[in-house]
């Protein structure tokens, strides 16, 4: 197709359209992380070993991409990074993937999918507020509208899971709440450095340094030995470092570099309601007419965020 054809897609043409598009997605991904880890854990690992092998899997793919990166970076391509650069992205890395990981997959070991999705759903929140005390960045009427329509449905679809929750349900809930403000920062902060560093860069070299850090973790943890286990730990660890963590963090900072971290935070409200289907599927968790009614608002609410610029 030639490049005159009114049918060529040029992807640069249309930074904000690929923004939704990849927040949407990498959110779909990132958030069946949960159905993931709930089938790994029923291998009766830890959340040490479960992120260590997650990080293993995942190591290759951001230590090739971080190694071209900073071959670029030597030739004059790219520019080269600030000691407080690499400090920053050093702490982003830890606080980011790292400790936020940690903490959501030691909530998962007490709370069902569903409800994990509800917790780590204030990020968007937390991101906002956020971006109007530090940034003083203006939260849009739209944008305040989108997230009253989406938290009520997500109140909805999550709701029998609240109600329904054991003894364990506040100490995996607190977890999980520490995970979503720990990933909140992470935004934050890299929407900034992002426009220094580059959103491909910065990934790689952050979860570089977050594989590493989970995977002494586990050898300060634990013998070598437990690195031995059934195949379908393997298989599991395999889609988790994959499909769960590479593509959908590359994803959302690439989204990040187009619509902003508070939109593309909103834009991941898609993806509590993708784990209400798989969680249903995978892990027999059952949808309800609320749960329905929920999904529904949340869906409403993609479209007033999307449906016009927002400031």
């Amino acid at each position: 197709m030639n490049a005159s054809s009114p049918f060529r897609w040029d992807v640069s043409a249309y930074p904000r359209a690929t923004g939704f598009a990849l927040a949407m997605l990498g959110a779909v991904l990132f958030s069946a992380k949960a159905v993931v880890v709930k089938l790994t854990y029923r291998y009766g690992i830890d959340a040490v070993t479960l992120i260590a092998f997650r990080m293993l899997f995942a190591l290759p793919f951001f230590a090739l991409i971080a190694w071209q990166q900073s071959r670029l970076a030597a030739r004059g391509q790219l520019q080269a990074l600030s000691g407080r650069d690499a400090c920053q992205v050093v702490v982003l890395g830890l606080i980011g993937y790292y400790l936020s990981s940690f903490l959501d997959f030691l909530g998962l070991r007490y709370i069902t999918a569903s409800l994990e999705r509800l917790i780590l759903f204030l990020s968007p929140t937390f991101v906002l507020l956020l971006s109007a005390v530090v940034l003083k960045r203006t939260i849009s009427r739209q944008q305040w509208w989108a997230m009253v329509l989406s938290y009520a449905g997500v109140v909805l679809v999550f709701w029998r899971d609240l109600s329904l929750g054991g003894d364990a349900v506040m100490l995996g809930s607190f977890f999980v709440l520490c995970s979503a403000m720990s990933y909140a920062v992470y935004l934050i902060a890299s929407g900034e450095l992002i426009k220094r560093v580059g959103a491909t860069r910065l990934v790689a070299y952050a979860m570089s340094v977050s594989s590493i850090a989970c995977i002494l973790q586990f050898l300060v943890v634990h013998p070598v030995n437990v690195l031995v286990q059934p195949m379908g730990v393997y298989g599991l660890s395999f889609i988790h470092g994959t499909l769960n963590t590479v593509l959908p963090v590359f994803m959302i900072m690439w989204a990040v570099e187009r619509v902003g971290a508070p939109l593309a935070a909103q834009l991941g409200m898609i993806g509590p309601v993708s784990v209400l289907f798989l969680a249903a599927w995978l892990l027999d968790e059952p949808i309800t007419i609320l749960q329905l009614a929920g999904t529904a608002l949340v869906l409403i609410g993609i479209f007033v965020l999307t449906s016009k610029r927002t400031a």
